[in-house]
């Protein structure tokens, strides 16, 4: 039996080109021009083994129908699309249930490899989120960033230098690659010279910066870097003020 995916997108032509790209690869596929709409046509989740659903609409957006989805069936899968990211919208749209995070325009080796990827992977149960704290915490933002169908996995503390962050990324085929990002010092100076603090480059701050800087990666190319390697060289200025809260021990 074919697997259902719904497509919510207020854009008529993004709609036409996703439903055709996903028809042609034998899903069946089902359509709606806004958020309220794509609710209705969801109902209790039953109908849809998955949601593509755009960020950016008219109304209620993108996050917010999202969490109403999770709220009528906690283990639906839902993929975000979006062609406005940062790593912090894909972080709140994973804390509330999303299972993958997709860049706009995608193409169509992209949409069928982040739906197939969603689809084999076991549901995750949503469970509200506390409001945030004004402390910034030492741990990473989130232990699992999925972009474009490949999967960040938890950060490997062992064996590794403190200038050193190693990562596993899980492709959408299943294959594991190992992908380090250095600190380069200009960066740790960068940030001592903007907020006259010193943040080692062991610090829990420099691995959230590693988990963004091969999220970025990820998103914008759509493939693991060929080198299995990245490095960090300057931070941007949008970051000095959490840098300059974040805690040093």
């Amino acid at each position: 039996m074919s697997k259902r995916i719904l497509i919510i997108d207020d854009e008529e032509n993004i709609r036409r080109v996703t439903r055709l790209t996903l028809q042609a690869a034998g899903y069946e596929v089902g359509e709606a021009g806004d958020g309220e709409r794509g609710l209705e046509a969801f109902g209790d989740g039953s109908g849809w083994d998955a949601v593509l659903l755009d960020q950016r609409m008219p109304g209620m957006d993108g996050l917010e129908t999202l969490r109403h989805i999770k709220e009528r069936d906690s283990t639906a899968r839902v993929i975000m699309a979006t062609a406005y990211a940062s790593i912090e919208l894909a972080v709140d749209a994973m804390k509330l249930g999303a299972t993958d995070f997709v860049r706009k325009p995608m193409t169509p080796e992209i949409l069928r490899n982040a739906v197939a990827a969603a689809l084999a992977k076991q549901p995750r149960v949503y469970t509200a989120t506390p409001s945030s704290s004004a402390e910034i915490s030492t741990d990473p933002l989130i232990q699992i960033i999925t972009m474009n169908g490949f999967t960040i996995l938890d950060s490997e503390a062992a064996q590794q230098e403190p200038n050193e962050r190693r990562f596993r990324v899980k492709s959408p085929t299943g294959s594991e690659h190992e992908v380090l990002v250095e600190i380069d010092e200009e960066a740790i100076g960068y940030v001592e010279r903007m907020t006259r603090r010193k943040l080692p480059p062991e610090n829990s701050f420099w691995t959230t910066q590693a988990q963004r800087v091969l999220g970025d990666y990820l998103w914008k190319e759509g493939r693991v870097p060929p080198t299995r390697k990245l490095t960090i060289t300057d931070v941007d200025r949008d970051e000095l003020p959490i840098a300059a809260r974040w805690q040093t021990s």
